[in-house]
Formats: C-alpha cells, structure tokens, sequence
C-alpha cells in the first residue's frame, strides 16, 4: 500500500490549463454571490499561474472583486496592486481603478482615492477606449466617487482599526531564565521514571500564563488532498482545503494567499512569509511538494527541522551524531547496516548519555539553559527500541526516497548558502556536504514524532454565515515540534489548558497548582472522553508508558462500575442496566431485562433519525427538523440516561432549530439542558463549557433576556479567560455584548447588573 501510494504521487506544479479552469468556476460562484466560495476558486487559479502573466493578474483581478464584496477592502487593494504589477491589461484598468477608489473612499483615505480618481479621469483623457454607453456609466460611478469623497474630505481622516495584537499583549509577567518561553512559576527538573518535567516553584493560580512558545517547525496539514489522475475531466479540485485557507509559514488564516512562483501548492499571507519560507527551507523543498504530500506530514517535519538546524550552531550536535555514525560503520539510511541505526538510541535521556552530553539535563545548554532550539530537538527522545520493526521500516523507507530524490535534485542546493542576505546565518549556514548525516538526522526526526509532535488546533465556525448563534468546532490545522511543551508529562486529568494562536503554543494553569506540584497536559486520552482501560492502551500503544495518574488509579479500584454515562438505562424506571450480553436493571425492585444487541441497533437508529434531523436543519427544513429531533429526544428518553452524549446532542439541535426560527426562549431551554450533559460530561471550569456558555450568551442576548444574557457572560468570561486569556474571539465578543447590554436604559438591564 505504502509503494503504491508512493508511486501515484501528487500533481503541485503549475498547469497552464487550471487558470482559465478556475477563473471560469469562479466566475459562476461570483454570480451566485458565493463570493468566498469564489475567492477559493481565484486562488487556486492564481497558484497554478506563472509571474507577469495575464492569467495571474486577472486571476488577482476577478478576487480583488470578490474581496470587496466580502468587505475585505484593505487585502482587496493589495490584490489590485497585485494584478497591475504582474500586467493587468490595459483595457480592463478603468474598472479596477474604480473598484481601488470605492475601497479607499470605505476605508476612510478621501486623499488617495481622489488621486486614483483623478489618475483614472486623465487616462481617458490621454485614451479613450471605451464606447459612449460604457463612457456614461463610467461617469456616473465617477462623480458618485467624488461626492463620497467630498464628504470623507469634511472629516477628520481615519485609519482603519488595527489587527489586535495578540500575541504582544500575551506575554509572560516574568520570563523563566532557565527555560525559554515559560514563567519563572516552573523549573525543569528530572525524575527517575518520568525523565525531564516541569515543576510549580510557586502557588499558581487558574489562568496564568506559563509557557508561551513558538513552535521550532510546523508544517500545515493539507487536508483532504486530490490524487493526479490522467484524465483532465478530474485533474483539478474546486473544493477548499486548508492548504488554501491559511498561511503555509505563520498558519494565519488569509482570504487572499500569494502563491509560491514555483509550485501550485504553497501558499503564504504575504509576501513576507513567502520570502521568509524561502529563505528558510521552502528552496529546497520547492521541487520536493509532491513527494513530501506523498510521504506524509511527519517526513515533511523531519525533512524541515534539518534545514532549519542549518541556521543555528548545531555543528556540536551533528558532529556528535556524525561520531556516532562512523563509530558503528554506517552509512546512508537505505544501506546494509540500517539495523544498527535502529536499534541506536542517537542520544535522548539514557543512561549512557552522560559520555557525549556535557550538562545534565538533556537538551541544556552548558549553562544549563534550556531554549528553543535544534539541540533541544534533537535532545527529545526517539524511543528506537519501542517502535515497532514495521513502523521503523517505513520510516527509513521515506527518509531513503527523499534523499534520493534530493541527491537527484542536486545536493549542491542543498549544501551551499540561501538567496537571501537579510537572515544573520543566511551568509554561512551549517552545513555538511554529505547527505547520509542528514539523511539520518532525518530519521532520528521521525521517530522522535510519534511522541513528540503536537497537533496544533484551531477554532473554526461551522455550520452558515446567517446563523446568529455561533457553532464551532475545533480542528487540526498543523503538525509542530515545540522542545518546551514536550517537556510537559501527562495526565487524564490535566492541571493545564494548551492552545494556539497561530504557530503559538501557550498552556495556562486550569486550576489552582500548589508549590512541588507538577505542570501536566494532557496526551489525548481524556478521562472525560474515554474508559480507563481505553486510555491505558491508547497511551501504551503511542507513547509507550502505562499512566498511573490518579484519574487511572481510581478507576482501577473501583472496575465494576460499569460504562458510565453513556451506559443504558431502564426504560420503566430509568435505573442503569447492568451486565453484558444481557442487560438486567439496577434497580432491586424491578425485573427488566433486554439484550445487548437490541439496545446498540435501537441506539444506531436513533443517531441515524438525528442524521437526517440535523439535514433537514442544514437545508432550513425547521419545522420538519424540529418534530424529528422532538421525536428523537422522546425515543432516547427511553433507554438512554439524562448523560448521555446523544441525548446532549439532540438538545443542542433542537435549541439550534428553535433559534433559527427566533423562538429564543425555547432555544435557550433546551440549550440549558444540553450545559448540563456538557457539565457532567467534562466539568463546570472545562473549555467545552466554556463554548456552550457563549453559545448560550448569544441566545440570551438575541432574544432580549438581559438579565440572563449578563449572567450568562459573565460565567463564560470566567471559564474562557482561564484557557485562552483575554484577546480569544469569544472573549472579544461577550465583552460587546455586554457593553451594548450595559449601554441600555438602567429600567431595561435590571438591579445589580
């Protein structure tokens, strides 16, 4: 399977086909008035165009438009700055210059959008093109312009409101001058079991901010990625993925990315990112995109941390690496003696790695400092002798195919120095000229990633833009290394909160932490989320240790409690039906039994009715959606506890359904029925109560409950700052609602507010 996904490959160069392809599916998106449906389309026209053509320019041109119909003036004037500087035909000019004189007048900028009036004015002067019907449009749109001008002019100028600034308002109160990135409330210790961790030098109380770090590497998840087939009918894709969405550097969300001049698939938020990522690694990988899709995202990481090693002093790790390699007689990963890399821990917390690691903490510089590095990369552990033989073959198998391919593609690029002068180490990189020391840093890299790469999420809204309540869901949007947060060990029932701004790691404290406590994340294995024996074995059979933290402990004690809340119940007196293939109530005063099977195929044919409910709801069938779901809700009633997640599910609809029919008050009923599933599900402080009580809030707000509405803020405030801080989406928006709410009439907000 792996060789024939290897051999079909990805299509990422650029096809003089797709502009036209793309432009004309996004054209009909525009007419539709789907227009970030087509700004997707425009994109992609664009990464498939070459510089100073004029497919690019129109391409920037048609998403210019699109772009001031979404209300996106500034990115919209950057697009037309854009398409004139790659040759937008002269013909075209007078409607883009209109189009940059409408968004200047918007913005606030009278000045300069009365200089491009007046430009546009003398080039009809100098060429008049145009037919007379199209002349007096022209000059009705012109002198519209200039009475808008003549009103922005009797104004004081404004720019338009600044991007808040978040991740510079987030800093630490006072940074660690041990560990980089952290609060001087931790250390690094180490423990004879757990190795290296993170301990409270101090009280720490919820919401304190105690690492924020940039990840040393990321790179985007590609989502969904078409195959290239032969046949044009399917060669290109019109659906939107990540990859066109965000920035394939910072990972900002960006409507209008600026390709790459060399390949279709990378995409950047400016031009900055694009020259930053080709400074840095994005040379080399350039002519790599296809097999790098191919191989995977943890060999494009692998790949990505050597050439960022390039730019530090690494040269101690590598030439410890390269001793390391000449001492066993090996050579290039793909060779006879790939078993002996293998079966080598190259470094990491071992006992042995006191004879080539002079500080005692791993990954330390020798002042004992731990920063965000490569040595501190390659200082996480590999763990070689846990990995299955399988899982370490395929590894060195893609390490091998893409040092091939890079010897194939002329590992002088490779080696010598970068494009740029404007990087410090740009002028003299780190670097050894045979490719088999990085081949096999390489694969130390992938094996390290299993243990050590951290998903990096983030928030995206669901569901459509005319909903008043926001849905939202959280995705993976990248892989990344970040040396500090792997320092963090785990627990089922962690004592901090990770989330991402961007390529930005920050973990806050989610409770109270006392001074010797250890700071713990959690791995994924969540003991809101799954059974005890569950997470034992997700934990041992990814990161190869059997967790013994107290949520574990617990449970272990006490094994016959059964399935929890999404256990069964009696349909006759609602007591949890115990037992397996045969279900008896708990209850001693009733006989009820049933099978099993019975209960699991009435429970998928309900999910199944929730299914089309949710449809139906989708496809604005209110009614429709409502009497299902009412029905859905009364057959879970039967046999499923009050807990359970399908019955919170259905509530959630329902309370969605009743407010997309403005019938806030009963939307809000049911939303409260859903909080409390959430509640005992994951915890009244629990992020995923912190969503539902803004979901909640908006409810309120939109249907006029004041009181309600500014209660219910104030708990979302409460639990969403301790996880995220203060400049959250959801944070920003609670706080205008609740300053509009607190603007009203003190008759209409009520006492005590």
């Amino acid at each position: 399977m792996f060789l024939k996904r290897l051999s079909r490959g990805y299509l990422v160069g650029k096809d003089p086909n797709a502009p036209l392809f793309y432009r004309e599916e996004g054209n009909k998106k525009f007419q539709k008035k789907d227009y970030m449906g087509a700004t997707v389309l425009y994109s992609k026209g664009v990464s498939h165009s070459r510089p100073n053509s004029e497919d690019i320019s129109l391409c920037y041109a048609n998403r210019s438009a699109a772009l001031f119909h979404l209300g996106q003036y500034e990115t919209c004037l950057k697009d037309i700055v854009r398409a004139q500087t790659h040759g937008y035909p002269e013909r075209l000019q007078p409607k883009l210059l209109l189009r940059k004189a409408e968004c200047l007048v918007t913005l606030g900028r009278p000045h300069e959008a009365s200089q491009t009036i007046s430009d546009l004015e003398s080039n009809f002067a100098a060429k008049p093109t145009l037919a007379a019907s199209q002349f007096q449009v022209l000059q009705r749109t012109l002198c519209r312009l200039k009475v808008k001008v003549q009103e922005k002019e009797n104004l004081t100028e404004t720019s338009p409101a600044a991007l808040t600034k978040a991740l510079e308002d987030m800093d630490l109160r006072e940074e660690n001058e041990q560990i980089s990135s952290t609060s001087s409330s931790v250390s690094l210790c180490t423990d004879p079991l757990k190795g290296r961790c993170l301990v409270a030098t101090k009280d720490i109380l919820p919401g304190e901010l105690l690492v924020k770090e940039d990840a040393f590497v990321s790179v985007l998840n590609p989502g969904e990625m078409p195959p290239w087939h032969r046949g044009l009918e399917s060669k290109w894709d019109t659906r939107a993925t990540n990859g066109d969405l965000y920035c394939h550097r910072c990972l900002k969300h960006t409507l209008a990315p600026v390709p790459c001049d060399g390949c279709s698939y990378a995409k950047y938020c400016s031009q900055e990112c694009l020259q930053q990522a080709w400074d840095l690694y994005h040379s080399i990988e350039c002519s790599l995109g296809g097999l790098l899709l191919t191989l995977g995202v943890f060999c494009h990481i692998a790949l990505r941390s050597t050439l960022l090693a390039r730019f530090e002093e690494a040269g101690k790790v590598i030439n410890k690496l390269c001793g390391e390699i000449t001492n066993r007689d090996t050579c290039l990963p793909e060779s006879k003696n790939l078993a002996q890399i293998l079966s080598y821990d190259l470094g990491g917390e071992s006992k042995n790695k006191g004879k080539t690691v002079e500080t005692p903490i791993p990954g330390c510089d020798i002042n004992g400092k731990y920063e965000n590095n490569y040595n501190a990369v390659f200082s996480l552990l590999p763990h070689t002798g846990n990995h299955s033989p399988v899982h370490k073959f395929l590894c060195a198998l893609s390490v091998s195919a893409l040092c091939r391919q890079l010897e194939a593609a002329s590992l002088q690029a490779f080696t010598t120095g970068l494009r740029s002068s404007k990087l410090k180490a740009a002028a003299a990189p780190v670097l050894y000229p045979e490719l088999n020391i990085w081949g096999v840093a390489m694969l130390r890299h992938m094996l390290q990633l299993q243990c050590n790469a951290q998903a990096i999420t983030t928030i995206q809204q669901t569901g459509s833009e005319k909903n008043l309540i926001t849905n939202s869901r959280q995705v993976r949007l990248a892989t990344g290394l970040f040396p500090v947060v792997s320092l963090l060990n785990h627990s089922c029932s962690p004592n901090t909160s990770v989330s991402f701004i961007s390529t930005v790691a920050t973990v806050r404290a989610s409770q109270q932490i006392k001074k010797g406590q250890e700071i713990l994340h959690c791995y994924g294995p969540h003991e809101s989320r799954m059974g005890v024996a569950e997470r034992r074995q997700k934990l041992r059979s990814q990161y190869f240790f059997d967790c013994n933290c107290p949520p574990c402990e617990r449970e272990k004690q006490r094994p016959s409690q059964g399935p929890g809340r999404e256990a069964f119940c009696c349909h006759r007196c609602r007591a949890l039906l115990q037992g397996y293939d045969v279900l008896s109530c708990g209850s001693t005063s009733c006989t009820e039994s049933v099978s099993r099977d019975h209960l699991v195929s009435q429970l998928q044919d309900l999910q199944q009715q929730v299914g089309m409910a949710r449809k139906l709801l989708r496809n604005g069938e209110l009614e429709r959606a409502i009497q299902l779901l009412l029905g859905c809700r009364h057959a879970a009633e039967s046999f499923l506890l009050a807990e359970h997640s399908v019955v919170g599910g259905i509530e959630d609809d329902l309370a969605q359904a009743y407010a997309a029919s403005g019938d806030w008050e009963k939307s809000a009923a049911h939303l409260q029925k859903s909080l409390r599933v959430v509640e005992v599900r994951h915890g009244p402080t629990s992020v995923e109560m912190g969503h539902e009580l803004f979901k909640l809030a908006q409810i309120f707000f939109n249907g006029f409950a004041i009181p309600e509405a500014l209660n219910t803020i104030q708990q979302a405030e409460k639990v969403l700052l301790v996880h995220y801080g203060p400049w959250n989406d959801e944070i920003q928006e609670l706080q205008k609602m609740k300053s509009c709410l607190l603007d009203l009439p003190p008759i209409l907000v009520g006492p005590n507010q």
